[in-house]
């Protein structure tokens, strides 16, 4: 049975975005994905995203669910037979609702692991931290909204950030069969993403020195989206294999 579409209101996605160096990333990337390219740099990064009205289309708004969601990630690219395709690589999600831990990879593509979120949000600045006590993962950031993009290596200016991660709005993420991942499609409506400058980032992913040794993995730019409505599209599993792919050398 196909999964139902889902429709919702993203009421924050905060994008915190790591230039990660391409042949180390393409060794956590499974065959035929292999890491797009930007200035000689892989694109990694943490989605911190709450919901609201996560429901069925014909289900009235106030009676969809809320939850906050978190998701590590690896801006990705394969061969189809129509050309080359992009989106992201998702090896771990993380939710603060039971629902949603019990429902992903059963109901509804994308397995999430119960976790625990703090949140402390104003209109100019967050702090949101996760934990998982039980795989010891925890992510902690600290942002301040910003008026330009600054800093970065990836991007030169917003507007080319906001365009790179809206072309990657298809996302496959991990199972427990290693032969295949669970895929989604984002829909967004009034896309709009504001900078934000990195006050403080930590991960127990990028900052694990035997998946990332020492400089390969640096926290490069923020992006933040409120009160967007969202769709979400169910794809079909895509066959993989657990093998790093090859290192991706074309430059956007």
């Amino acid at each position: 049975m196909r999964a139902p579409r889902l429709v919702s209101v993203v009421q924050r996605r905060l994008l915190v975005n790591y230039r990660t160096e391409p042949e180390v990333t393409a060794r956590l990337l499974p065959a035929p994905l292999r890491p797009q390219v930007v200035n000689g740099w892989a694109v990694s990064g943490i989605c911190l995203i709450r919901l609201s009205g996560v429901r069925l289309p014909s289900v009235p708004a106030p009676f969809g669910l809320r939850s906050e969601n978190g998701a590590h990630r690896i801006a990705v690219e394969w061969d189809t037979p129509d050309g080359v395709a992009q989106g992201v690589y998702i090896p771990r999600r993380d939710t603060g609702s039971r629902l949603n831990s019990w429902v992903g990879g059963r109901l509804f593509p994308g397995r999430h692991h119960l976790s625990r979120f703090d949140v402390r949000e104003s209109a100019d600045e967050l702090r949101i931290a996760l934990a998982d006590p039980v795989d010891k993962v925890r992510v902690g950031v600290h942002v301040r909204v910003a008026a330009a993009l600054s800093g970065s290596h990836l991007f030169d200016d917003v507007d080319q950030a906001s365009e790179f991660f809206r072309r990657g709005a298809t996302g496959f993420s991990t199972t427990p069969d290693p032969s295949h991942l669970d895929g989604v499609e984002l829909l967004t409506r009034g896309w709009q993403v504001t900078p934000v400058d990195l006050a403080s980032v930590q991960s127990t992913f990028f900052d694990d020195p035997v998946r990332f040794p020492p400089g390969s993995a640096i926290p490069d730019c923020g992006l933040l989206m409120r009160n967007v409505p969202a769709t979400w599209n169910p794809l079909p599993p895509m066959a993989v294999r657990p093998t790093g792919g090859p290192v991706a050398t074309r430059s956007r």
